[in-house]
Formats: C-alpha cells, structure tokens, sequence
C-alpha cells in the first residue's frame, strides 16, 4: 500500500520500520520539525525524522497542517491510507479524509480506557493489571475512533514507564501490518460510552514523591515515572531521582529510611533499588549508598 506515516518519538520508530519491512511503500513521512537540544542548543532531529532519513525516505515536518497548502501537498501524495502514532499534531478533517483508507493510528491502551497524551504512564500509576494498543480508525474526536485491532499484554508487578513503553511499542508495530494485511476484512468497532478515562499529560509537579501516601500508590507513582520525567526525593539535601521501586513490609514516621534504601511511607514501606543523583548517571541503590552513608533512621523528602 501506499502509505504516509506519521509520528516523531522512539515509540514510532519500531512502527516505520515494520512498515517498510512488510513491503508497504512509504510515500513520506510526516514528524515534528527538529527542536533546540543540548547545551549548544542545536537544532536536532527527532527520532523518526533520523530513521527515516537513514532509510532513505521523504520527510516533511510542518510546524501545522491546518492551512491549505500543507493540505494540499497532503493530499497529492495520493496515499491509500496514513498510519499515525504519536505524531504530535491534530489532523485536520482535509487531512484525515485525504488517504483512500482514511487514517490508521496505533494507540497505546485499551480504548475507552486512557485516551489522551499519557497513556503508558497513567495505566501504572493507576495500578492497572493490563493494557495493550489499539488500532483506531482516526475521526476529528480526541481517540474516539471506532478500534479496528485491539491486542493486550500484562503489567509486570515490578515494570516502569520505560520499559513498557518499548513492549507496546513493539506490540504496536506487530497490530498495524497484521491490521494491514486483514484491512478489507477487520470490521470497526464503535468505543463503549462507558468506561472512558483521560490520561492527562504528566504534569512536572506530580514527580514529588509524598512519603505519607500508602507504599503500593507510591511504587507505582516511581515506576509510572521512570525515566522521565522520574519521580524525586531529597535525600541529604539533594534531589535524587528514584527510578525503581517495589512496595515491602515494614513500618515507621513517613520517609524514615529503615535499612539500607527501604522507606517508611504512611502505610507499609518501599525499598528503592535504583536512583538517579542530581547531576549524576542512574545507578544501583547499593551504589548510591557507598557514596551517600545514609543511616537508618534519616528522614528523606524535606527541603525546597
């Protein structure tokens, strides 16, 4: 088929390359313009725009699609459909009709459930057991579309942000060429009514860990996290990202360290196995610990 692809960060990357892998012509592809990065502030391009300038493929990156000539060049690319995936960018209803087959976006949930911008971070912390991705025929609703493919996986007790993300991603890119190749026979299912749920993008003020929450709420709060934005702590007067976690027994005055990186939380505690020092590579706890010498018995989470 001929096809437009359309996304910008990591997660679109294994998707692209699935694409082409499967023998589908990629008549362009469309991300967000390259943005200001490092300390020289560069402009640098996104993930999908290097992959697909590796690949030898046409990239565009228009600052918006709204105005006529960006649709227009959309349109004569004479796509038979346009798989989106964490594009970046709301399609106009010019854009979203242009392709034959109309537009195909890959989400990362079980629709209803977590539509919007954090859906991999949201179904954590909100301690779901499952998710999985969609495929979605795209209407001018924010993820309203009726689902086409709808594949699920298991939350692990012990997974971030991070590394569900790259299971999805995979999982993502393995629905789209099946949903593909079974195009003229999938029949469009409409999203129940009931059921909806918003995964609203991670607001920065949300990664300040609060040691009186109970200790399964704060886990998830870690692991929904990490690596980015990464939930904090101060620890010794510093900031310390806390990137790894899991909920243990064990009781005491909310942030009181208990033995080595376990702390008390409101009820029951976490032990912390990974942390991230500001200014600092990620590392062990056990590693941070030969550095810092915390003591049992150090309230951890005061400061600024």
């Amino acid at each position: 088929m001929r096809i437009v692809f359309m996304g910008t960060p990591d997660f679109s990357v294994p998707v692209l390359e699935a694409l082409v892998g499967a023998g589908h012509e990629i008549v362009a592809v469309y991300t967000q313009p390259p943005r200001p990065a490092g300390r020289g502030q560069a402009e640098r391009p996104g993930p999908v725009h290097a992959r697909a300038a590796a690949m030898g493929l046409p990239v565009r990156h228009p600052k918006s699609l709204r105005d006529e000539q960006a649709q227009a060049e959309f349109a004569a690319l004479d796509a038979d459909i346009a798989v989106v995936v964490a594009y970046g960018l709301i399609l106009p209803q010019a854009v979203l009709d242009a392709p034959r087959r109309g537009c195909l976006n890959i989400h990362a949930s079980l629709l209803p459930r977590w539509r919007g911008a954090a859906p991999i971070q949201r179904a954590i912390m909100a301690g779901d057991a499952e998710t999985g991705v969609c495929i979605m025929q795209m209407e001018a609703g924010l993820d309203t579309g009726p689902v086409l493919l709808r594949r699920e996986i298991v939350i692990g007790a012990e997974e971030t942000a991070g590394e569900l993300h790259d299971r999805l991603s995979m999982l993502g890119a393995e629905a789209i060429t099946e949903a593909l190749a079974r195009l003229g026979t999938l029949t469009p299912e409409p999203q129940p009514e009931t059921g909806v749920t918003y995964a609203q993008k991670i607001d920065k003020a949300e990664a300040r860990l609060d040691w009186t929450g109970d200790a399964p709420h704060i886990d998830r709060q870690i692991r929904g996290l990490s690596p980015f934005p990464g939930a904090w702590t101060m620890i010794g007067g510093k900031r310390v990202k806390i990137l790894r976690s899991r909920p243990v027994k064990g009781s005491g005055t909310p942030g009181q360290v208990l033995s080595d990186l376990t702390v008390a939380c409101g009820t029951g505690a976490v032990e912390i196995t990974e942390v991230q020092p500001e200014g600092k590579p990620r590392m062990t706890a056990e590693a941070f610990l030969r550095g810092a010498r915390i003591a049992p018995g150090v309230i951890v989470g005061g400061g600024p």
